[in-house]
């Protein structure tokens, strides 16, 4: 596998081991937004033969002009005809720029295929964020064993990771807006039937983004407050989901809050296994907690190693699968139809885990796939105890480039030991908005008390 060279030595280097990790530098900090780098530490230039871009820094006024409907962005590109289908065929001829995943699933011999299109790299990013990326360049600290992230803004905390944990809490405290959508998850057995495991209608409130949070300083401020409001199979209905997710401290004390409500019991209950490898009954069981949106949680059982940076086949642009496919036409037997997921070759950094000494999960190592410009966890590889690869995920970023973010919140789960695979929060088509409609006690155990309804 080709990694650049300037990276291999970092990952020689710099694997997480020390209780603290030195900031950065005011020279580091001067890099952002100049001819290099953009202001978020991606490399501002296309790669050699073409593929990959440069970024475009004038795309936040060009999409401003884009008729986004009811905030539910259309596919900016859907005029472009792809370049070429990589699938069974021709695999061995991409497969250095393909994830292990991918290849795999390819493998089984059932039809799955990547449609790639010509490459973009229209993010756009918020003034705020753009300041905070260059503070945080000179001043951020990882303290207590990677478990703490100080002495930063909100916003990308590492510009220049150089270790794999820094490049995995920017993908855990990456910009996304506060939003609120009704979504349908399904999984498919071995067989072909898809079978729908949750419908709900979920709410994402990005406190660490709200206006008077964004000049504070290792505030004590959660990164997301999550509801979610559970309407089907019947089994589930009216069950509500609530979780607090730190903005950048999982120390004791500090961590994850989650609490359930649950219908059987007409009571609000601590729920402290909403959390690392316990199965995630929101998709029948067939991924963890901790497979959400590719990876969040505590880093703690972990050891993190930046392999490096490069160009890969991904999910990229999204916004006709994500924002106008009813889910059940997108459903095929064994994986997503190919014909509606657009792939794009992009650099990401590559970030492997491997379980520590002593510690419990089903996954012994993980391989991530984080995306420069959005600072977001594209792909993902797990693998089982004897070392096979078992899981492996895809999220379907879409473009929001007049609004400075990145949204990754729509996602897949193959099982390749076992034919199977699941389709998590994919929104229902005009049923996202890009606010939020419920005050702050809607996010409190007393909310979830209140909303009960059986």
């Amino acid at each position: 596998m080709m990694f650049r060279k300037s990276l291999i030595a970092a990952a020689c280097t710099l694997a997480l081991g020390a209780t603290q990790t030195m900031a950065g530098s005011a020279e580091e900090a001067a890099k952002l937004g100049g001819p290099e780098f953009t202001p978020v530490g991606a490399e501002r230039a296309g790669n050699a033969d073409g593929s990959i871009p440069a970024w475009n820094e004038n795309a936040a006024a060009e999409f401003a002009k884009v008729d986004k409907g009811d905030r539910n962005y259309p596919n900016p590109y859907a005029g472009e005809a792809k370049l070429f289908t990589i699938d069974a065929s021709n695999v061995d001829q991409y497969a250095d720029n393909v994830t292990e995943g991918a290849k795999a699933l390819i493998a089984l011999g059932k039809g799955f295929a990547m449609d790639v299109y010509p490459s973009h790299r229209d993010q756009s990013y918020t003034d705020w964020m753009v300041a905070n990326a260059k503070f945080n360049a000179e001043n951020v600290t990882l303290e207590a064993d990677g478990q703490k992230v100080a002495n930063s803004k909100p916003g990308v905390p590492f510009p220049f990771p150089k270790t794999g944990l820094e490049v995995i809490w920017n993908h855990m405290t990456r910009g996304v807006p506060s939003h609120e959508y009704t979504y349908d998850s399904y999984y498919v057995t071995s067989s072909g039937q898809p079978i729908l495991s949750t419908t709900g209608h979920g709410y994402y409130n990005l406190t660490a983004y709200d206006e008077e949070n964004l000049d504070l300083v290792g505030a004590d401020v959660p990164w997301l407050l999550l509801r979610i409001n559970y309407k089907a199979p019947a089994r589930r209905a009216g069950e509500i989901l609530l979780v607090h997710e730190p903005g950048s401290d999982f120390t004791e004390g500090k961590g994850r809050k989650a609490w359930q409500y649950l219908t059987g019991q007409r009571r609000v209950r601590l729920a402290p296994a909403v959390a690392f490898d316990t199965p995630n009954p929101g998709i029948a069981g067939t991924s963890t907690y901790d497979d959400s949106f590719i990876y969040n949680g505590s880093p703690e059982r972990f050891d993190w190693k930046l392999i490096g940076k490069k160009e890969m086949y991904i999910p990229y642009n999204n916004n006709e699968f994500v924002f106008e496919t009813e889910i059940k036409d997108a459903l095929g037997e064994s994986h997503i139809k190919p014909e509606t997921v657009r792939w794009e070759k992009h650099r990401v950094w590559v970030v492997e885990a491997d379980l520590k000494e002593g510690k419990r999960h089903i996954y012994k190592k993980r391989r991530f796939y984080v995306d420069e410009d959005t600072w977001a966890a594209l792909a993902s590889d797990s693998y089982d105890a004897r070392g096979n690869l078992w899981r492996t995920q895809f999220s379907y970023p879409v473009a929001l480039n007049d609004m400075g973010f990145a949204w990754t919140m729509s996602y897949t789960g193959y099982d390749v030991l076992q034919g199977i695979y699941n389709v998590n929060t994919k929104p229902t088509p005009g049923k996202l908005k890009f606010s939020i409609s419920k005050g702050d006690k809607f996010f409190t155990p007393k909310g979830l008390a209140r909303g009960g309804v059986r």
